[in-house]
């Protein structure tokens, strides 16, 4: 019980740290043909749901959104990046993430592969969604100016986060049993 607490702490920091990490180096951001940045920002979030469940996919995704809003603060990089001082778009959208990625990943777990890729992108098409949809009801954009963002920006980084999550965790897997197959004897 205690180990899985602690467990849970560390991945937690880790995946928190890698996502801070990834937006303050702007290593988490991919320059893209539609002239907004593809974001890899949400793909630690994902993670930490499909390994730990979705009180660390909250709990990533909550630090995720605050180092947003924070960024978009003190540094930013854009004339959009100010939308995100407000925690509704820059926090809210980030705390689903997780309970998505991971409610769809156990659905699917008896399936691995399938399960996986499946989690990491209706895990990243949350985060565009949601994002999206909120820039949308706060007024920031027209309506219409939101479907070529889903279709240019979302999709593109689905795929690289069913690419991501797939690896990762099949490693972490792998790892975490040792390096057995499964279903080998010790």
């Amino acid at each position: 019980m205690v180990e899985d607490r602690t467990r849970k702490i560390v991945i937690t920091g880790v995946l928190s740290a890698l996502s801070i990490f990834l937006g303050m180096t702007r290593l988490g951001f991919i320059p893209w043909i539609t002239g907004a940045s593809l974001t890899i920002m949400h793909i630690p979030v994902i993670i930490g749901a499909v390994l730990e469940g979705p009180v660390v996919g909250v709990a990533i995704g909550f630090i995720f959104g605050l180092f947003s809003l924070i960024q978009a603060a003190v540094a930013p990089t854009g004339p959009a990046d100010v939308w995100f001082t407000n925690p509704l778009l820059s926090i809210l959208p980030r705390l689903f993430i997780g309970p998505i990625s991971w409610l769809v990943y156990v659905s699917l777990k008896h399936w691995k592969i399938p399960a996986l890729i499946s989690a990491g992108v209706l895990g990243s098409l949350t985060n565009t969604v949601l994002v999206l949809g909120m820039i949308g009801v706060l007024g920031y954009l027209p309506w219409v100016a939101l479907p070529p963002l889903v279709l240019g920006n979302g999709l593109p980084e689905s795929i690289a986060s069913a690419i991501l999550v797939v690896s990762v965790v099949s490693i972490w897997q792998q790892i975490a049993r040792g390096g057995q197959k499964e279903g080998s004897a010790l």
